[in-house]
């Protein structure tokens, strides 16, 4: 599934650029939703390093529950300045509606999306409740954690569990890795934030405060910030005034921490990525709820001031899970060999060779048909498959090679007669990244 993105409309016509002018002033960014680019720094007289010269750290914020529609309705000029300096785009999330990895669109679960990489049938994440996750698929906090030790990472954040479930902090089961600067569990405090009215949005700006501090001061090589109340607006008042306002209010918030970035980009030699975006969009007619599969709830959105954009990304609508992969080349992990075959996602900010790999399976002749969307021209791929799921369990699957096809075909069919079963992992191995999809057959 890809979300309608007005990014892919470069010019706009007459008639919507007249509406535009009579409009009440929006978002910036809107008005060129394909791209916006420039710089647009903490301050202006200052000189950056280059950026092979700065120390890379990355910084996702996750404001829950706006739908795209909405927050291109809304003038929010704190993520303008963001994408100003990057992009806007459209995204999706939910994984193949109707298929193994459909992923409910609630909160937790498109969090744990963003964190490991991977859809529900492998986090095993599916609503917030968070009963049993599968710390196998390792999230971004411990792939930094096992490479480099001895540097902070950090949550900020209006959930508790966020941090003690979803990453696991200090469980060794999650690897036992430690998050070493958080500020959360707020929502525990009914003396200090009594549990009426709008006490969420309160408890997001303590966040968003106690945030912009610590990336000042401590600066985290990696860090994750959540806004709660767009969401819980959402569901008391449905989409209107009450919400947007929320919205109005995030972005400001927003801006408090982006100004702390900019502050450890003008002092220090660093190279920040900063991605916000949110966990899933809402239902229609109201937008109060939201959980399903319409194309509005699996619509989400991303601002970036990434500018080393691939061609993926400006042609396609990017997926929750390919900012896994993004942050971990920001940052210069390796990602465990096992562990890429694994993930749903795919780089946004350096070359790939594929994506968007689909299955066709013909039961008659035994022959799987494969097609994928090629960004280079030469080169192969090796197309292998596993019979078992053995990661899942903390265990190496065993993968036998099918076939080797030239990339610029796009297309590929594969004999699996040799290799009886009712259930594959079928990984296209390329030269710059590789792809993954399962063939369930009972």
């Amino acid at each position: 599934m890809t979300a309608m993105n007005m990014k892919k409309t470069l010019c706009s016509s007459l008639a919507l650029l007249l509406l535009f002018l009579l409009m009440e002033p929006v978002s910036t960014i809107w008005a060129n939703p394909h791209q916006v680019s420039g710089h647009q720094s903490y301050d202006e007289s200052s000189e950056y390093p280059a950026p092979q010269d700065r120390e890379p750290k990355a910084l996702f914020i996750i404001v829950d529950g706006i739908s795209a529609d909405i927050l291109e309705m809304i003038h929010t000029p704190n993520l303008d300045r963001i994408a100003r300096e990057g992009s806007y785009t459209r995204a999706w999330l939910g994984g193949e509606a109707g298929g193994y990895s459909e992923s409910p669109t609630v909160s937790a679960v498109g969090y744990n999306h963003l964190l490991t990489g991977v859809w529900s049938n492998k986090h095993n994440v599916y609503d917030n409740e968070i009963e049993n996750p599968n710390y196998n698929y390792w999230n971004l906090f411990r792939l930094f954690k096992e490479q480099r030790p001895e540097d902070s990472v950090a949550v900020y954040s209006s959930w508790l569990d966020n941090r003690t479930k979803l990453i696991g902090d200090g469980l060794p089961e999650a690897g036992g890795i430690q998050v070493d600067i958080h500020y959360d569990g707020y929502e525990q405090d009914t003396l200090r934030f009594p549990h009426e009215g709008a006490y969420v949005q309160d408890i997001d700006e303590l966040v968003s405060e106690k945030a912009a501090k610590s990336l000042i001061e401590d600066g985290p090589y990696l860090s994750w910030v959540y806004l709660w109340f767009p969401d819980s607006a959402g569901h008391a008042f449905g989409e209107g005034e009450e919400q947007f306002e929320a919205i109005r209010v995030a972005d400001r918030q927003v801006g408090r921490i982006w100004d702390a970035v900019q502050h450890r980009q003008q002092k220090f030699e660093e190279d920040w990525l900063v991605i916000v975006t949110t966990d899933h969009g809402r239902q229609l007619p109201d937008g109060s709820g939201h959980g399903g599969q319409t194309e509005r709830e699996r619509t989400i959105w991303m601002v970036t001031n990434m500018q080393e954009r691939n061609r993926y990304f400006d042609a396609m609508d990017p997926a929750i899970v390919d900012i896994y992969p993004t942050i971990s080349h920001h940052l210069g992990l390796e990602i465990p060999r096992d562990l890429d075959f694994e993930l749903d996602g795919v780089p946004m900010n350096r070359e790939i060779s594929i994506s968007d790999p689909l299955l066709e399976w013909d039961d008659q002749n035994r022959q799987l048909t494969i097609q994928w969307n090629s960004w280079q021209d030469e080169g192969y791929l090796r197309i292998k498959a596993a019979t078992t799921n053995k990661f899942s369990e903390g265990g190496r699957d065993d993968y036998q090679l099918l076939g080797e096809f030239p990339l610029i075909d796009r297309s590929a069919t594969v004999e699996l007669g040799d290799l009886p079963s009712d259930f594959y992992k079928i990984v296209l191995d390329a030269p710059k990244n590789s792809v993954n999809r399962w063939l369930i057959l009972k």
